[in-house]
């Protein structure tokens, strides 16, 4: 099969892979499309310890089942594979498995991804195809599901109703734009400011979400102003800027993994009791409910993808990786 190989830092290649071996329990998925993610970006930049090259990366996939139960089916994969078995799986919070990987990871266990022409993955992971939904969309459910989850996480410890408080979701991308538009368009939320530096992305963006944009410097961000704030970039600075924005009392969700340490002001976040809460990934159940917003509509249009082979997958990395690609999110297409 062909595959877009990570092979080292900032390097891709298209090349000859070996097809996946059907084992028991499993399909093996013809894919159609597969997302490029944040956490791929962070591989591609050589800060993962989780992806190591060689690999093939990709976690958010559509296809159409190949060889399994029921073939020919069109299917989007939930990415995240768990044990079933532990307390964190018995008690439906899966994500948090103590022996979870998740596709396109090769620590601990490998799990070649989905940026290739087959992917082998458990039959439990396997979700039917949206009728409202198109299979060159789909891969959207994985990242609108982290969205959906980190959302509903930060509304159980938000004291007023979520339709009248004030956001600010630092970063226009995917994740960002997703979070503007389930508070926006599912929750009622109508108090919603954005901020990124790319004006490119930000411009696109707000085409589809109704929101003031504003750059990291704006005068606009005023301190101890925001109920709710989304942190999703996870740098230090975009840390500072949540705990500076936040009023008292108030929530900030932490998605953002891109550096994993620095200052904080725990000083403010002691005498405020401000509430920070770190979020990955989602449940079974958010990425069910995620299946039934997007078939839907509920989230509205998603113009906002733009789609490229994969074959041109290396220099789709390159464009984000450089800031000059507009859209928020870029899908890769395979057997199209």
């Amino acid at each position: 099969m062909q595959a877009l190989v990570y092979t080292d830092t900032q390097t891709l290649i298209y090349r000859e892979e070996k097809n996946p071996k059907q084992i028991n329990g499993e399909s093996i998925i013809k894919v159609i499309a597969s997302g490029i993610c944040g956490s791929d970006m962070h591989a591609y930049h050589g800060n993962d310890n989780r992806r190591i090259p060689p690999l093939i990366l990709g976690h958010e996939v559509s296809g159409v089942i190949d060889k399994g139960k029921e073939v020919g089916k069109k299917v989007v994969l939930n990415p995240l594979i768990t044990c079933g078995k532990c307390d964190h799986c018995k008690s439906g919070k899966e994500h948090l498995c103590d022996k979870r990987i998740i596709l396109g990871m090769n620590k601990p266990i490998e799990r070649q991804g989905g940026f290739a022409e087959y992917v082998s993955i458990p039959d439990k992971n396997i979700y039917e195809l949206p009728k409202n939904l198109s299979i060159n969309e789909a891969p959207i459910a994985e990242p609108c599901a982290v969205a959906l989850h980190a959302v509903e996480l930060g509304q159980k410890e938000i004291i007023k109703s979520i339709k009248d408080i004030k956001v600010l979701i630092i970063g226009a991308g995917a994740i960002g734009l997703l979070c503007g538009l389930i508070l926006s368009k599912v929750k009622n939320c109508k108090d919603i400011m954005i901020v990124d530096p790319n004006d490119k992305r930000m411009k696109e963006s707000l085409k589809y979400l109704n929101a003031d944009g504003v750059k990291p410097d704006s005068k606009s961000i005023i301190n101890d102003n925001f109920d709710f704030v989304l942190d999703t970039v996870g740098l230090e600075k975009t840390r500072q800027q949540a705990i500076k924005s936040v009023k008292p009392g108030g929530v900030i969700i932490h998605i953002g993994l891109t550096q994993p340490s620095g200052s904080f002001d725990f000083r403010k976040a002691t005498l405020q009791e401000i509430t920070f809460i770190g979020t990955y990934c989602y449940t079974n159940k958010d990425f069910e409910k995620t299946l039934k917003i997007l078939n839907n509509k509920e989230i509205g249009s998603l113009n906002w993808i733009e789609y490229r082979e994969l074959k041109q997958g290396s220099s789709a990395f390159e464009d984000i990786h450089n800031g000059s690609c507009a859209a928020p999110k870029i899908i890769l297409t395979v057997n199209n």
